[in-house]
């Protein structure tokens, strides 16, 4: 059994554990806010951007001018996974969720014969990946968020590097790994294709309210697209790093927060144990005091 002055130690501790994660809580919701809004307002934009070039590539088809980012290379042997983690741990499962579907997805591709190659955006993923795939590992990417969050010139980066693989033909298809913000306690792992561009169909919603209009485009579609779709990869990766960020911020406020009722629960059992021994001890000595006295 524990004595006195070790629960009095273990209490002090978890007091003290409780009050960094109480802390860590604060700063993580303070965060969400901005990198929520960030992430919210960057999604109009992507989507629609998205929209347009989906239904520039039905027109041009496969026609042979159509752009390589288009058309691809015509095969299907070298995968590019970018995989967007955090730089640091206490988050849940956050980190464990992007990291398990990428390594099935590498796994599955392996199994089909196929090459796979990764990018790792955050140092978490790529401490994770680096113990089956470190030879794998084509780049990684560590620090991207800074003092005041996300910035476009980090997508950039990545993005340059992307499409740099690209055009040296290192790679045949590049899907990313992130996780989109749903809410605080909700985050969900999302693979979307990337290279080349897969364009979504236009739904029943746009069709009613008609924002699936016939445009005629100047220049023509194949040298929008030339021009837009190199964009569109920096777009989607800035989207991502985005929704990974507030992801991120969501999952470390929630487990924070579990952490702070956790400990606490802990003090209260700890409180009750210390109590009930000290009451112990304090009835030993009266009765050692009463049994001497009347052995007088």
């Amino acid at each position: 059994m524990a004595s006195l002055k070790d629960l009095r130690s273990r209490i002090a501790s978890v007091k003290s554990t409780r009050k960094i994660t109480s802390a860590m809580k604060m700063v993580a919701a303070s965060k969400l806010r901005r990198a929520q809004d960030a992430a919210e307002a960057a999604r109009p934009y992507a989507e629609r951007m998205g929209t347009m070039l989906g239904r520039l590539a039905t027109a041009v088809g496969s026609n042979e001018g159509a752009p390589k980012l288009l058309a691809g290379t015509g095969k299907d042997d070298v995968h590019l996974l970018v995989v967007f983690t955090a730089d640091r741990g206490l988050c849940g499962g956050f980190n464990a969720s992007i990291v398990k579907a990428a390594r099935l997805k590498a796994i599955a591709l392996k199994g089909e014969g196929k090459t796979v190659k990764i990018i790792c955006v955050g140092r978490k993923g790529s401490d994770a990946l680096k113990r089956e795939f470190g030879d794998n590992i084509v780049a990684r990417y560590t620090g991207i968020e800074g003092k005041k969050g996300i910035d476009f010139s980090s997508a950039t980066e990545v993005a340059d590097k992307v499409l740099a693989l690209y055009d040296e033909g290192e790679f045949d298809v590049c899907t990313i790994f992130y996780n989109k913000f749903v809410s605080a306690i909700s985050q969900v792992a999302t693979a979307q294709q990337l290279i080349p561009f897969a364009g979504e169909e236009v739904d029943g919603e746009e069709e009613a309210t008609g924002s699936s209009a016939v445009y005629d485009y100047e220049p023509s579609e194949e040298a929008i697209l030339a021009d837009l779709l190199p964009r569109n990869v920096g777009v989607q990766i800035f989207g991502a790093m985005l929704e990974s960020s507030a992801s991120e911020h969501g999952a470390r406020m929630s487990a924070m927060d579990n952490a702070t009722r956790n400990a606490g629960d802990m003090i209260d059992r700890l409180s009750i144990q210390y109590n009930r021994s000290r009451q112990a001890q304090i009835t030993n000595e009266l009765i050692e005091i009463i049994s001497g006295a009347e052995a007088l």
